[in-house]
């Protein structure tokens, strides 16, 4: 993971430079931007591959940076920094793109983890960085388009919700692979979020209900006992 690009967006200096100082120790490249303007510029001229993105900027919202950016079809993972802390506010973030939101004032800890579990889901720790579709299943004619953010089933779209998208996608990026279900948690939902451990079951549930043949006896997303699941293609 050491190496990859980060750009920070804020236009508060003094956090601005911790920020870098904290990430430069963990070995990540670090760019930072002070407005809007300049934030655009450098994530079109440099392709970073996460964005630590404030909210409130001098000359535009980071909400609108987001949008754009979704909109451009980039999936480049965004983190939001925001001191707002109303529960809509929050919402908003996640529902024009963003991938995760830390509320000010927070840790370097909390931040640098955050980041860290965000370059993993996105496959920035031995994930396939391949884009476009990928036939991740000859026997179910399953088709990954990481791109176009699709699955297809038998060239039939599949209708999955984001984490269920993101169960799947890291899954066949490794077939054959055993995830047991604390790392599942950790690379799928992140380290901002509570949740148990069975919700990996209630997803790989559904799943199986829209990719397997026999959902009752799955043949490709099978359980491992006492561990947790993997992808057989």
């Amino acid at each position: 993971m050491a190496g990859e690009t980060i750009l920070v967006v804020d236009d508060e200096p003094t956090l601005i430079e911790a920020i870098r100082y904290n990430l430069k120790a963990q070995g990540f490249n670090v760019l930072t931007a002070g407005d809007a303007d300049e934030a655009l510029q450098l994530f079109r001229s440099q392709r970073p591959d996460l964005i630590v993105l404030d909210v409130m900027l001098p000359s535009g919202s980071g909400f609108d940076i987001c949008r754009l950016i979704r909109q451009q079809g980039e999936r480049v993972p965004i983190l939001m920094l925001t001191a707002r802390i109303a529960e809509s506010d929050r919402v908003q973030g996640l529902e024009i793109g963003a991938d995760d939101y830390v509320v000010k004032p927070f840790g370097m800890r909390e931040l640098v983890a955050r980041i860290k579990a965000l370059l993993r889901r996105s496959g920035g720790e031995g994930e396939s960085s391949v884009v476009g579709p990928q036939l991740v299943s000859a026997a179910l004619e399953l088709v990954v388009d990481l791109e176009k953010h699709e699955i297809t089933l038998k060239s039939k779209p599949v209708k999955l919700a984001r984490k269920e998208y993101d169960l799947l996608v890291l899954l066949t990026a490794h077939p054959g692979r055993v995830f047991d279900r604390a790392t599942l948690l950790d690379r799928v939902w992140g380290t901002g979020e509570v949740v148990e451990e069975r919700t990996v079951d209630v997803h790989i549930r559904w799943l199986r209900e829209k990719i397997e043949p026999n959902p009752s006896s799955p043949e490709h997303l099978l359980t491992v006992r006492g561990v947790g699941y993997k992808f057989q293609p």
